[in-house]
């Protein structure tokens, strides 16, 4: 007779063959041996991208479950390897992005005891993930494998941790693996709730559409753009999800994030209605929760989520509707347009988020905001930008313009180190279309050791390094409350284009904002990718106001005290 048995770890590999899973990023480890011997016969079917940290390797799930809108599967060593990676698993969480976390753990027998590099998951993922597990029987391993898939996909998407004790992972099963992933059609809105969002919309003077989230499908995007479109009303992404709605379209006025700018702001308090459609609400997007009064705001707020356990959850909606994104804007479009006199509402919003990208010289050598305008000319219409964070991140948030076809990563919570990782992901998920990361100098060498994993895989971006020297965020903060008490934020750094060549990518400084476009051009011409370090002086932390301002205001009010 045939033996029909399998470890768990080949079990395990076959069930999220079957679920869909292409590609996975991880860091090896002893805890989890059975798992990496299965994986070596699913090369080109199940591919493992080997990471130089476990945070890196997390980051990059997360990335590609942003991108992808499937899961983003990370595998982890037990205890350090799970904590480095939970930095992606936060991420994944506030991004509200699909991602499963497997981790080893330690055997069955040792639970409890302390033993070597022991961790209770459930306890330390808890708040972190939506779902922490562990799998203690290889005969359910199908069962919550196939839960976690659905877990991290359906409602609000977001990561699963399963943890894998060593023992189940080297013992025989013969249970069969899934055949194919479930089907959860996204829930529709109810008619009656359609018409009177409708309505609502109908009867403003002044309407607003605020959508976010990664798990819209074309069609959705399509949906919500015609509908926005045909009625006129103004759509603002939430942070970092401007890539999701036609930049280029007449409606589209901005995105609501971190430092929001003048006109987003008026737009979000100056609305009588708002349309809120796959939105969270967080700190982020709401101007630290004073756009809008918690917990019943002014604005008559229409919130539409797939996911019951986010409306209502900071703001008590007008109307909360129970419904995914995508099958909410089918049904609005399908309706058609609603009319007002809100004309000129939307058309100065748009006008001041045109407005914006107008910048006066900055005092740098490399001078962002010409640059920036030469990449608005010469990306292509597919590329994928990915940054960290930090204040250089304002010039891939702000001011390249998000086409259709255009896709951005950036970690909503405010992770640095997340733009490399992301940026190798979107490499091995797309091969053929351009890839270009924006880093800080300090956000660049959080992961830059990931320059490795990029080469080995044959997955090597061009990265843009905003050199000045200094944690440009919190120096902001410093001279904005300390002035002139620089304290823990200059740094002395390496040649980067150096370390870059060490590591086989092409690497060049850029001295002057002349030599930006030939060097950009070298750059994307590189079969092994690029690095590129800008000479980016200090006083140009933001786009129009200097180092010496913000000192200046500093004293001014520490005087005024």
């Amino acid at each position: 007779m045939t033996d029909n048995r399998r470890t768990g770890g080949q079990l395990l590999v076959d069930c999220l063959e079957a679920l869909g899973a292409r590609h996975s990023f991880g860091v090896p480890g002893e805890s989890y041996l059975a798992v990496l011997d299965a994986l070596h016969d699913t090369v080109g079917r199940l591919d493992f991208t080997l990471c130089r940290q476990e945070g890196g390797a997390a980051f990059m799930a997360a990335a590609y479950g942003k991108l992808t809108g499937t899961p983003g599967i990370c595998w982890v060593t037990r205890g350090p390897g799970a904590t480095n990676a939970s930095i992606g698993v936060h991420t994944a969480m506030q991004d509200s992005v699909p991602m499963i976390l497997f981790v080893g753990q330690v055997g069955t027998g040792m639970k409890g005891r302390e033993a070597f590099q022991e961790l209770d998951y459930r306890a330390v993922f808890g708040t972190m993930a939506k779902w922490a597990v562990e799998i203690d029987d290889a005969d359910r391993i199908p069962e919550i494998v196939a839960r976690a898939w659905k877990t991290a996909l359906v409602g609000r998407p977001g990561p699963v941790v399963v943890a894998l004790p060593e023992d189940m992972l080297t013992s025989l099963t013969a249970a069969a693996p899934l055949s194919g992933p479930g089907h959860y059609p996204e829930p529709c809105p109810p008619a009656g709730a359609v018409a009177e969002a409708r309505e609502m919309l109908a009867g403003a003077r002044h309407p607003v559409i605020l959508y976010g989230g990664c798990n819209w499908t074309d069609d959705g995007r399509a949906a919500l753009q015609s509908f926005a479109e045909g009625s006129d009303i103004p759509v603002v992404s939430v942070f970092r999800y401007q890539d999701r709605f036609d930049n280029h379209s007449p409606v589209f006025c901005g995105e609501a994030g971190v430092g929001m700018v003048p006109h987003v702001r008026a737009l979000l308090t100056g609305a009588d209605v708002i349309l809120a459609v796959n939105a969270r609400f967080g700190e982020n997007s709401t101007d630290g929760y004073t756009a809008l009064d918690v917990p019943r705001p002014v604005q008559r707020l229409i919130h539409v989520h797939g996911s019951d356990l986010e409306l209502g959850k900071v703001y008590q909606p007008a109307l909360g509707i129970q419904a995914g994104p995508n099958a909410f804007a089918t049904a609005l479009a399908e309706a058609g347009p609603v009319r007002g006199a809100w004309n000129e509402w939307r058309s100065q919003a748009r006008a001041a988020w045109e407005a914006a990208f107008d910048l006066p010289a900055l005092p740098s050598p490399v001078d962002m905001g010409r640059v920036t305008a030469h990449l608005r000319e010469v990306l292509p219409e597919d590329a994928i930008i990915t940054n960290g964070a930090g204040n250089f991140a304002i010039w891939s948030g702000r001011f390249l313009k998000y086409g259709a076809d255009m896709r951005l990563l950036g970690p909503q919570s405010g992770a640095m180190g997340y733009g490399i990782p992301a940026a190798i992901a979107a490499r091995v998920a797309h091969p053929d279309r351009r890839v270009v990361c924006f880093a800080g100098d300090g956000d660049f060498q959080m992961t830059c050791q990931e320059l490795a994993t990029a080469a080995q895989a044959g997955a090597q971006p061009v990265i843009l390094v905003l050199d000045n020297g200094t944690y440009g965020t919190i120096r902001a903060h410093q001279e904005r409350n300390y002035p002139g008490r620089v304290s823990g934020t200059d740094m002395v750094n390496p040649d980067f284009a150096a370390l870059a060549r060490a590591y086989g990518f092409h690497g060049e400084r850029v001295e002057t904002t002349g030599d930006f476009a030939p060097a950009f051009a070298r750059a994307c011409a590189s079969p092994t990718g690029a690095v590129l370090a800008l000479a980016i002086s200090p006083e140009a932390l933001t786009p129009r106001v200097t180092l010496s301002q913000m000192r200046a205001a500093g004293f001014k009010a520490q005087a005024g005290k």
